[in-house]
């Protein structure tokens, strides 16, 4: 085994190259992948996890990545990497907590003794400008070194000044909303996530993530009589009614969910609910809060929202179309309200359909 003093000479020609591919890749997800990838060869842990948080400094995101031993049916043993990403994340570990508590408290890494007694448990914070969003979380039997230290650190404000890039270049100009193909990428690791909805999985923590808890949902979101606004008030009043309401919606959703600008007074929603109720009674919330929001010169605006449950089974595109015809039907009795594509079908109000049948927008 190299000492620490070569480490660095072995592993920086790999960790360059490391870097390399971490800054081709254009998708956020995937490069929050990368930067557990990356950092735990280089310190020698088979399990590390990135912690998301919000404007509150509570959990809201985890991915973790392990890495496990396979014996192959010749009798050879292999490495398996293995990613899980945990949405409206339950309780961090209490020992976990407190880390990262000390972590936000002194704005730099620190380490303590795991409750076991076996080993160390290290946590170093993650920046997004000035502010701490997140923290990189691995256990190790040993302190890190200074190099080690250096390198983490470095690669950690690499990996933060591109994924505010990549993040900026996803966003909507005017409302500040992940845009279309932010979508498009999200709807790609929705699915990954729910496609091991069937077969939980067992986290570091020991806490399994059942299926209920990964139920997603989809809705597409249209904001009512749009065009009389910009007829009767200009475009410029017109973006100001798409930015409040954008901002209403958000203060009504919760920090795991994802709210896209899809195009002119279009959203999509994706969120993870336990059954159609909560999903219904979620954006229930939102339409009566936007319903009651005072917008200036404006007044009062509604919008119309139609809904569809995500599975593994069907398309995204199919299931972004059903909800566009739940949508459909909630503009054609009346607006101001939300429609349950698969409640629908179900009543018998409208036929089920296939990827294809339906235009969207």
């Amino acid at each position: 085994m190299n000492s620490p003093a070569d480490t660095p000479k072995v592993q920086i020609p790999s960790l360059l190259s490391k870097l390399g591919k971490m800054t081709a890749i254009r998708d956020t997800s995937l490069l929050e992948q990368s930067l557990l990838k990356t950092l735990c060869p280089m310190l020698g842990v088979l399990d590390s996890s990135l912690y998301r948080i919000d404007e509150l400094t509570q959990a809201i995101r985890v991915l973790h990545h392990h890495h496990s031993r396979v014996i192959e049916s010749d009798g050879l043993a292999r490495m398996v990497e293995r990613n899980e990403e945990i949405y409206n994340s339950a309780k961090v570990p209490a020992e976990v907590s407190g880390l990262l508590e000390n972590v936000r408290l002194l704005g730099k890494p620190c380490t303590r003794r795991k409750a076991s007694g076996e080993g160390l448990l290290i946590a170093y914070p993650l920046f997004g400008g000035k502010e701490i969003c997140g923290y990189f979380v691995f256990n190790r039997d040993r302190e890190v070194t200074l190099t080690e230290d250096a390198i983490v650190k470095g690669v950690l404000e690499v990996f933060s000044n591109y994924f505010d890039l990549l993040d900026a270049s996803q966003r909507d100009r005017l409302t500040g909303l992940l845009n279309r193909q932010a979508l498009e990428n999200s709807f790609d690791r929705i699915w990954t996530i729910l496609s091991s909805a069937d077969d939980p999985i067992e986290a570091p923590s020991g806490r399994r993530t059942d299926s209920n808890a990964r139920a997603h949902w989809v809705a597409v979101i249209d904001i009512d009589r749009f065009k009389e606004v910009n007829d009767n008030f200009g475009h410029v009043v017109g973006d100001e009614v798409l930015l409040l309401v954008s901002r209403v919606m958000m203060s009504v959703l919760r920090s795991s969910d994802l709210l896209f600008r899809y195009g002119g007074e279009e959203f999509v929603a994706l969120f993870p609910a336990k059954d159609s109720d909560d999903a219904h009674a979620l954006l229930e919330r939102v339409r009566a809060t936007v319903e009651g929001h005072y917008f200036p010169q404006v007044g009062h605006v509604t919008i119309s929202i139609g809904l569809s449950r995500a599975s593994t089974n069907d398309l995204p595109q199919e299931v972004l179309s059903w909800a566009d015809r739940a949508l459909y039907h909630a503009k054609k009795t009346g607006r101001n309200r939300v429609c349950d594509y698969q409640a629908l079908v179900q009543e018998g109000v409208i036929e089920q359909a296939s990827y294809g049948a339906s235009e969207l927008f």
